[in-house]
């Protein structure tokens, strides 16, 4: 009788023991009351509470996402945009803010989201659709510190906030993408015009330059001329003292000579004869003739 009331108390002993066996994993924290009131926090691996008595509560310290659902946000300049947001955060793993998130508010996602929600309503009212658009990461940034500031006394830590979208309405979405094409179009025919104008310069300063080597090349034709003729006034003044017609003739005769003209060279007659009466020098004699000549 003692053995099986012994055995009965021990595995009411045992029951007891594993019904009050809680495993808390690294991800998650405890808290443990006792009687309705807040007995003790439980850190990650094994932990026993009395059965009955004790009460535990785990809470996810990882970081979490949540969607600031769509919504309808008219703009300083009148016109509806749609906006959606993401929002990062985690509950910090101390105990204090452990015991924040349970006992300092009520069902702290669902208040994230809604409080991330007006805030943005409260940004973006007052820009413009332009402005919105353009300055996400002023958005983004006032969001992070109002939803910090806010949920400090949650037990939050907030990572970032993400703006997904700022949709303007259809019609406002055509108008936008027409200017967007202009200002392209408008672009790229300032591009070609300035292309255009670069061309331009390019051959005008390529026909200067061309200009300047004819020039060029003219100055130092006149100038070897002009060194011919000194030479040529040296040589006549030298060799040519009192044969001013002689020379004379001889450059008519150098210039028919030079440009093909045509002589009539009578029969019997040497060229170089010919070539000096035009001269005006007296016809060269072979040497029979000098010796009749002499007689």
């Amino acid at each position: 009788m003692e053995i099986i009331l012994y055995t009965v108390l021990g595995l009411v002993i045992l029951i007891i023991f594993f019904s009050g066996v809680r495993v808390v994993r690294p991800t998650m924290r405890g808290l443990v009351e006792r009687l309705g009131k807040y007995h003790r926090y439980a850190n990650p691996g094994f932990n026993w509470i009395i059965p009955g008595i004790d009460k535990m509560f785990k809470v996810n310290i990882t970081e979490v996402m949540v969607n600031a659902e769509p919504q309808q946000i008219i703009t300083n300049d009148k016109l509806n945009a749609s906006v959606d947001a993401q929002i990062y955060f985690r509950v910090k793993a101390d105990e204090e803010s452990v015991k924040n998130s349970q006992y300092s508010v009520n069902n702290y996602k669902y208040q994230i989201v809604n409080l991330a929600r007006t805030t943005l309503r409260n940004i973006i009212g007052t820009m413009t659709l332009k402005s919105a658009n353009s300055e996400r990461g002023k958005i983004n940034s006032e969001l992070h510190r109002t939803l910090r500031e806010e949920t400090s006394h949650w037990g939050l830590d907030i990572v970032r906030t993400e703006l997904k979208e700022i949709d303007p309405p259809e019609d406002v979405q055509e108008t936008m993408n027409k200017v967007v094409k202009a200002e392209n179009e408008k672009v790229a025919a300032i591009d070609f015009a300035t292309a255009t104008e670069t061309m331009a310069d390019g051959a005008r300063r390529a026909e200067i330059k061309k200009a300047e080597g004819v020039r060029q090349a003219k100055i130092l034709e006149a100038e070897g001329e002009a060194q011919a003729i000194k030479l040529v006034n040296e040589a006549a003044d030298k060799y040519f003292v009192g044969n001013a017609q002689l020379l004379r003739r001889l450059i008519a005769v150098e210039k028919a000579l030079s440009s093909n003209a045509k002589i009539v060279v009578p029969a019997n007659t040497e060229l170089v004869n010919v070539i000096g009466e035009m001269a005006g020098i007296l016809p060269y004699k072979q040497g029979g003739d000098s010796g009749k000549s002499g007689q």
